[in-house]
């Protein structure tokens, strides 16, 4: 466990000022670069993740000190294990699983005797397990499993090629807008704390390395400190708006005018 340096430090703050003094033990000793991936730090980092309070500090341990370790581990269980049968691309699947990680990131106890790599290697595992066992299913049941391939790398070609194109102008300006109309849009003090957080990752979007639905949708509910139920109903009203203005955005170059979108507010 991380020991108790200040009374004033958050857990993400403690383990930073021990990973510093680790670092630099490990520096002045010469130490030999390790092989593998998931190391001491990584663990602490994930214990500290649990306890800590803050949002912003818990997506930087995350960022810096798990992601890495998750991709690999979920890379590694799919290959190790030859978890192929799924209708989504490689990249896809092995994001659903760091996303499910991510979703039981707090049943880890480190205080029941289990490293954090054991106890993360079974959980990608039997996620993988269930998930490729439903879906060998359903490709038996399909008339042709080179046109299933087909279908898929189709889908895959379409995707990679939607995502690569830039909004990044168009998403700067919802921002803006967001942040303008937000509490005219909505009038509930929920409501309005879930689309703030939603405005909020949109802003942060380039240094957040999720962009799962799930694990999106975890980090809005810590940040708005509301259930599910409400997410849901904010998500939608702005997806609503969010297509309107893409329309528009896409004839005129601009978003519409707070007179244009009455309709919204």
């Amino acid at each position: 466990m991380i020991q108790q340096v200040s009374a004033s430090l958050s857990p993400v703050q403690e383990f930073y000022v021990w990973h510093s003094k680790f670092e630099a033990d490990r520096k002045a000793t010469k130490a030999k670069k390790r092989r593998g991936y998931f190391h001491e730090e990584n663990e602490k980092a994930i214990i500290a993740y649990n306890l800590e309070e803050s949002f912003a500090l818990k997506n930087k341990v995350y960022t810096q000190h798990i992601h890495k370790p998750f991709m690999k581990l979920a890379e590694n269980i799919i290959h190790t294990f030859k978890f192929y049968c799924f209708d989504d691309s490689y990249a896809d699947v092995q994001a659903e699983v760091v996303a499910y990680l991510i979703e039981k990131i707090d049943k880890y106890d480190a205080s029941k005797g289990s490293k954090a790599y054991s106890y993360f290697s079974i959980v990608a595992k039997n996620y993988l397990i269930y998930n490729n066992n439903e879906n060998y299913k359903k490709m038996k049941q399909r008339t042709n499993l080179d046109a299933v391939d087909l279908k898929r790398n189709i889908a895959n070609e379409v995707a990679r090629r939607d995502y690569t194109e830039s909004k990044k102008d168009f998403t700067d300006l919802m921002v803006e807008y967001w942040d303008t109309n937000l509490t005219t849009i909505f009038t509930r003090k929920k409501d309005i704390r879930v689309a703030a957080a939603i405005a909020e990752l949109f802003r942060r979007r380039e240094n957040i390395e999720i962009y799962n639905k799930k694990a999106l949708y975890i980090m809005i509910r810590e940040m708005a400190d509301v259930k599910t139920q409400y997410i849901t109903k904010v998500v939608n009203q702005m997806r609503k708006i969010y297509n309107h203005m893409w329309e528009e955005y896409n004839i005129t170059g601009k978003l519409p005018s707070n007179e244009q979108n009455s309709k919204y507010f």
